[in-house]
């Protein structure tokens, strides 16, 4: 072969390969996802359970700073924030927008788009607040993991008559701010005429306002803390006034009992993170939310602390301990 034909050759076949993949298409084709997780408290109360979730990541194949990058939007408690710090997201663009327990955060990110990716963690019954169409067949852009809270409702209601069987009434402290606190006091409501319980449901936004709250509370009287990220970032003083004003309480997550609160239950928070980041591993991967069912929490957890209950004057009956996944004892 000539050597003028072999040039004419290569720079036909070279010329050929540059109309198959552009220097355009091979940065695409390189570009790292971005994923915008969007949460209405900080990241100090969730940093255990953000692990839990990169873990998720991990085993789907995507490590956070290799190949897979993550914007952070803390609305640090101000949930009038969130519909702003959604719409940054959606204009970065991101691949996908998370919210993790945090329905405020959900709420905003579907409003702020249609088209991109959103995956949630919620307790509400995502129907019911227009996330998606139904569990099976989400419909939308949106799917997620929702613990459907007003089966949880009625446990812990029932959890707190057999501990304090001859209290008149269980109060319940919820945060007025959240969005969806006129349905949570509709499902508490609801558990508490079901067990034939009398409710005392309590507003507060505030560390004024919460301690205002406990201050109207009687020794001894039963309390119920309301699934709530403010809430949940609030526990350390939550436990400090249960024990300060001798309020026996009951909250959704361990991490209070293991704080010293009293009791807890409901689902196992860092593993549902974990299934989280499992299940947003596959929507990069290129699933449709739209034919990914709405999951449901797999561990749930029962904690009691006989510390804090020997401390309050409360004698645990044997048969609770004994249904309990963890029983905190003494030091």
């Amino acid at each position: 072969m000539e050597r003028r034909t072999f040039i004419s050759l290569f720079v036909g076949a070279a010329a050929s390969t540059a109309a198959v993949v552009s220097p355009r298409e091979v940065r695409a084709q390189a570009r790292t996802p971005l994923i915008g997780f969007l949460h209405s408290a900080s990241l100090e109360p969730n940093a255990k359970r953000l692990t839990g979730f990169r873990q998720g990541l991990q085993k789907a194949g995507y490590t956070e700073g290799r190949n897979v990058a993550i914007e952070y939007r803390w609305a640090g408690g101000q949930i009038a924030k969130l519909p702003e710090l959604a719409n940054k997201l959606v204009k970065k663009p991101v691949s996908i927008i998370v919210t993790l327990s945090s329905t405020p955060a959900a709420r905003a990110a579907k409003a702020a788009t249609s088209t991109i990716p959103i995956f949630f963690l919620i307790a509400e019954d995502p129907v019911a607040i227009g996330l998606v169409a139904s569990l099976n067949h989400p419909g939308g852009n949106a799917t997620g993991i929702s613990s459907q809270n007003a089966e949880l409702v009625a446990k812990r209601l029932g959890i707190l008559r057999e501990l304090l069987p001859q209290a008149p009434a269980v109060a319940v402290l919820l945060n007025p701010a959240n969005p969806s606190a006129k349905r949570a006091k509709d499902t508490l409501q609801q558990a508490a005429d079901g067990l034939g319980l009398q409710l005392n449901l309590l507003d507060a936004s505030t560390d004024a306002e919460i301690e205002a709250v406990y201050a109207t509370l009687k020794p001894g009287s039963p309390l119920l803390i309301g699934t709530d990220p403010s809430l949940f970032a609030r526990r350390a003083s939550l436990i400090a006034l249960s024990s300060k004003y001798g309020i026996p309480t009951m909250y959704d997550n361990r991490e209070s009992a293991d704080a010293g609160g009293l009791i807890s239950y409901g689902q196992n928070t860092e593993s549902s993170w974990e299934q989280a980041g499992i299940y947003v591993g596959r929507i990069l991967n290129g699933a449709k939310p739209a034919e990914l069912p709405v999951m449901q929490p797999t561990k749930f957890e029962y904690v009691i602390n006989l510390k804090t209950a020997k401390g309050l004057g409360i004698d645990v009956p044997p048969a609770m301990q004994a249904r309990a996944d963890d029983v905190i004892e003494n030091d």
